[in-house]
């Protein structure tokens, strides 16, 4: 362990020519491409404005830390010293930089601090020609509420400087005390309280047997913050083989990949194992540790399914033992967790997009368990939803159960009946025309009810609105959504994540009862209705395209 006592820093204010006026946070903080976050002063003022927001500054505890892209460490630098600048008490900072956005969330809860920065893009490209984001979580280790940053944008369109002390750099290539003036700089490995928190979630014993009796697994980090973790626990303490963890190694451009574990750009884990025959278990985690793709031997397991699946099978886990006291998912992800909630008898929330929906019901101890059909899957153990979490969870399943994945997924859809189910993604749209597509179709929506659509009946269309069950706040246009007399549904929404145009969702959903079909292929299964609303929304005409750019 190193430690520094550098010489007493300079702060200074830094005045402002003239403010951004486009440093809107999203629903998963200020993303932007990595030459804008370049430009003098841009990172500077989204800081200020974030520390001038933040409550319990004065004194308090912060986390720092993130995916490892490019960026990543002049940022960190920066944010050190302007929280030193605005009075801070401690920062907790990771070797490396290297924190996954979970990890972040339980760092911030067992260290009682008033919040963290997370230093991601999520699932988008890095590196000099890639992305780069801003993420504040607040104490509760989730999301920050709209109302917070709503006030940070405010603080960026009227910011005339901010501050920041001159200090040598802090060296993040161990473990260490040091300070910046009155400020502590705490480095730890980012690592090591997250394995220990999973280890008083899942049996390791249980898990270690199952990896040692020829069950070969793969894991795709690709290239992203996973891999030291995942080397940790699946290699090191869980006994797989070296080599099980794939692309290991945080890069700043991600190995020139896109760090989003779907069937097209975790192509190569995916044909090996629904190609191959050499593995019975492949999983893959996003840029900043927070999705997830489970894959089994020649199956895929779609995101909404896990999330039933984990809720059908949550007793297996220690820490799940006594049962679930509810689920939720977003609006947007199928409709498979509800039938399992109402077999379970346990409430069922559904929330607009954005994990930070789900935060109130956490904390008021509604739910355990909750899901995002985006790859998104977590629980009350942490305030974000949790990739690596995820990957344990199915393989306590498995080690509980001893069966195959398809095993699994067959058995429960015999069960519980299966909601065919797809995402298409149409992405980098002229946004003008994306807009177009949207304000369209929305102005349909009223005359659409009693139509004909997809071989069935349009029982209902709306904008989705959300009250939320804790605090009553409202929020509205959240998705546009056709539903069918039959149960089968239709969403378009436009997403923020990106950075590069607009992309339109559309979401595709078919229910068949376990007396039904249930083997066949989604797009199959879906194929009326992809065609129906490809029709009624003008997709192709509108954005130049024949086909999604992504299909999960």
């Amino acid at each position: 362990m190193t430690s520094s006592t550098p010489a007493e820093p300079t702060q200074r204010e830094v005045c402002l020519d003239t403010p951004f006026t486009d440093q809107k946070p999203g629903t998963s903080g200020l993303r932007k491409s990595s030459k804008q976050f370049e430009q003098p002063n841009y990172l500077e003022s989204f800081v200020e404005a974030a520390l001038r927001t933040l409550p319990g500054t004065d004194g308090g505890t912060l986390v720092v830390g993130g995916d490892g892209r490019y960026g990543n460490v002049r940022a960190i630098d920066v944010i050190l010293r302007m929280a030193a600048a605005h009075g801070l008490g401690k920062v907790i900072v990771t070797t490396g930089g290297i924190l996954s956005t979970p990890a972040a969330s339980h760092l911030i809860r067992s260290k009682n601090a008033i919040g963290g920065i997370i230093l991601s893009a999520s699932h988008n490209p890095g590196g000099p020609d890639g992305d780069f984001g801003v993420k504040v979580n607040g104490a509760n280790g989730g999301p920050t509420p709209a109302s917070y940053t709503d006030a940070v944008f405010e603080c960026t369109k009227t910011l005339s400087h901010y501050s920041i002390v001159d200090a040598t750099p802090i060296s993040l290539e161990g473990p260490g005390q040091h300070s910046i003036g009155a400020m502590s700089v705490e480095v730890i490995d980012g690592v090591d309280d997250f394995v220990t928190l999973m280890q008083q979630l899942f049996n390791f014993d249980e898990i270690k047997a199952l990896l040692r009796n020829d069950f070969p697994i793969a894991f795709d980090a690709m290239h992203a913050v996973t891999g030291p973790y995942a080397k940790r626990i699946l290699e090191g303490l869980l006994g797989a083989p070296a080599g099980s963890v794939r692309n290991g190694v945080p890069l700043e451009d991600f190995g020139k990949g896109h760090p989003d574990p779907n069937l097209t750009y975790a192509h190569d884990l995916a044909e090996i194992l629904l190609q191959g025959d050499g593995y019975r278990f492949g999983a893959a985690c996003d840029g900043d540790g927070d999705r997830n793709m489970i894959l089994g031997h020649h199956c895929f397991v779609n995101p909404s399914d896990s999330l039933a699946v984990l809720t059908a099978n949550a007793t297996l886990a220690p820490a799940y033992a006594k049962g679930l006291t509810g689920v939720a998912r977003s609006m947007p992800t199928s409709a498979a967790v509800d039938v399992v909630a109402k077999d379970l008898g346990i409430n069922c929330y559904e929330t607009p997009t954005g994990w930070k929906f789900f935060g109130n019901l956490l904390d008021a101890g509604q739910i355990t368990l909750c899901g995002e059909e985006s790859f998104g899957t977590g629980s009350d153990h942490v305030r974000e939803k949790d990739g690596l979490w995820a990957v344990l969870f199915w393989l306590q399943i498995l080690a509980k159960r001893q069966c195959s994945v398809a095993e699994i997924m067959a058995e429960h859809w015999k069960r519980f009946g299966r909601h065919y189910y797809s995402r298409h993604d149409y992405e980098a749209v002229d946004s003008t025309a994306a807009h177009g597509l949207y304000d369209r179709l929305e102005a349909m929506l009223p005359s659409l009810k009693g139509q004909p659509f997809a071989g069935g009946t349009i029982r209902d269309a709306d904008n989705f609105s959300y009250t939320d069950p804790i605090d009553h706040s409202v929020t509205n246009g959240q998705g546009l959504r056709i539903l069918l007399e039959d149960g089968s549904r239709v969403v378009i929404r436009l997403s923020g994540t990106g950075t590069k145009g607009a992309t339109i969702r559309v979401y595709l959903e078919s229910y068949v009862p376990n007396s039904g079909d249930l083997n066949q292929d989604p797009q199959v299964a879906l194929g009326e209705m992809i065609r129906a609303i490809n029709d009624l929304a003008e997709i192709e005409q509108r954005t130049g395209m024949d086909r999604p750019t992504v299909i999960t």
